[in-house]
């Protein structure tokens, strides 16, 4: 990835429908904050240069950035006035980053933008000389999105129609704007002070950067991920709830793909940073969370609950719970024990 590069992720939404004490983007997908997912897709897809634009509960996304070591910057959008003015809010960082390169832009709450979304957008991106690229995706049921239309003979991007706006005809498109887009970031700065607030929100849409480009003969790509996953969110806890349960059928289908016995999948939920060695059964009820680390020839559950622990080769746990350790080869852990130790630690002294 160019080191001119740089990405800013959108975080200032108070999610009001969520109906809780923090902001939308530290909701969590099987124990990870959902802006996590998004700051490590944009870590493992090259870019070290992020920006944060943070708004509604401002503290507490400064404060879990500042304690999970995340390099990224903050940057207050002070009134929410849409996502063309959280850019605008980030506009410092950007030419400060990136001037000769290219700028992603992306929702903090979309959890399934993966690196190789991120990649092959900007490969399109960079062979297309691309003024932007939007992240598509194609859908079953588009409704409420911005529908993608194409060009008829270049494929090229003609416009992102809002469905409010769409002819019938458009809203039969189930290609959706994801949120995420390149820009080469000379453009972007200069149509960030072209954007006007003149609709009923009086506020300022990234879309119509968009159409601005297109509107002065720039070239304008779409790049369609391969997952229609790409553009969920969640607006409130059902919404969540699904994001949570497409998550954990991932990570149980991939450890079952990859050799991990799981004889029966229910209570079993693992976390996207788990890691599990070969010859390894997993019992109902089972929870791993955090950065555990399951070693080789274990059996664990049922109703095992391990919080960023280290488990080495062949240790069974049955009906456990532990935080925080290192639990050697040979450990025997009592059923119903609850173990919480500092990482430092060795569970086994405890027993």
């Amino acid at each position: 990835m160019p080191a001119n590069n740089c990405a800013v992720l959108l975080a200032a939404g108070e999610g009001k429908r969520m109906k809780c004490d923090r902001p939308k983007v530290l909701s969590q997908v099987l124990f990870k904050p959902m802006l996590q997912w998004v700051l490590d897709a944009v870590r493992l897809s090259g870019i070290d240069k992020a920006c944060v634009v943070t708004g509604f509960m401002h503290e507490k996304v400064e404060s879990y950035i500042a304690g999970n070591g995340s390099p990224a910057e903050c940057v207050l959008q002070k009134e929410q006035l849409g996502t063309g003015h959280a850019v605008m809010s980030a506009a410092g960082f950007v030419s400060a980053n990136s001037m000769g390169g290219n700028t992603l832009v992306l929702n903090g709450d979309a959890p399934f933008i993966s690196p190789g979304m991120i990649t092959g957008a900007l490969g399109e991106h960079v062979a297309n000389d691309s003024s932007v690229t939007v992240i598509s995706a194609e859908v079953d049921d588009p409704s409420g999105y911005g529908r993608i239309v194409r060009d008829g003979k270049t494929g090229l991007l003609k416009a992102i129609t809002e469905q409010k706006d769409a002819t019938p005809g458009q809203r039969m498109i189930k290609e959706i704007n994801s949120g995420a887009f390149w820009f080469k970031t000379g453009d972007l700065l200069d149509v960030l002070k072209k954007l006007k607030n003149d609709n009923k929100q009086k506020e300022y849409y990234l879309t119509d950067a968009v159409k601005i480009l297109i509107g002065e003969n720039k070239r304008a790509c779409a790049y369609k991920a391969a997952s229609p996953d790409a553009a969920l969110g969640a607006n409130d806890c059902l919404q969540l709830g699904a994001l949570n349960r497409i998550a954990r059928e991932r990570v149980l289908k991939g450890l079952m793909l990859s050799g991990t016995d799981i004889p029966c999948t229910d209570g079993v939920v693992i976390g996207p940073d788990v890691r599990v060695g070969r010859n390894v059964r997993i019992l109902p009820g089972t929870m791993l969370m955090g950065k555990t680390v399951i070693g080789d020839g274990c059996t664990l559950g049922p109703n095992t609950l391990l919080t960023d622990c280290t488990v080495e080769n062949n240790v069974n746990l049955d009906a456990v719970h532990i935080t925080g350790g290192i639990i050697k080869t040979g450990t025997y852990i009592k059923p119903f024990s609850v173990c919480i130790y500092p990482a430092s630690e060795n569970a086994n002294k405890a027993v």
